[in-house]
């Protein structure tokens, strides 16, 4: 087991993670990620906030970024923010 720290992005601003998870490896820490990214939208939607984070930031034992997990990839695709080509005239 190792120990992951999973920050949260919010604008420009991190919270940081003081606990972190105990978990089996890299995969599991970016499951986990994906599942709590997953409760925190739809809490934030349940509640009409305009506030939700963006990304956690994962991060090691040691303090090293690992991946950072953008909230928006638990979105069904056709969700997901997709720019449209310029329209050319």
């Amino acid at each position: 087991m190792s120990r992951f720290y999973f920050h949260i992005r919010l604008g420009d601003q991190i919270i940081v993670d003081q606990e972190g998870s105990d978990l089996a490896d890299p995969a599991a820490a970016h499951e986990e990620a994906l599942a709590a990214a997953r409760q925190i939208l739809a809490d934030a939607i349940r509640s009409g906030s305009e506030d939700s984070p963006e990304a956690f930031v994962i991060a090691d034992g040691e303090g090293r970024e690992l991946e950072t997990v953008l909230f928006a990839a638990v979105l069904p695709k056709r969700l997901q923010y997709q720019p449209q080509p310029a329209a050319s005239g």
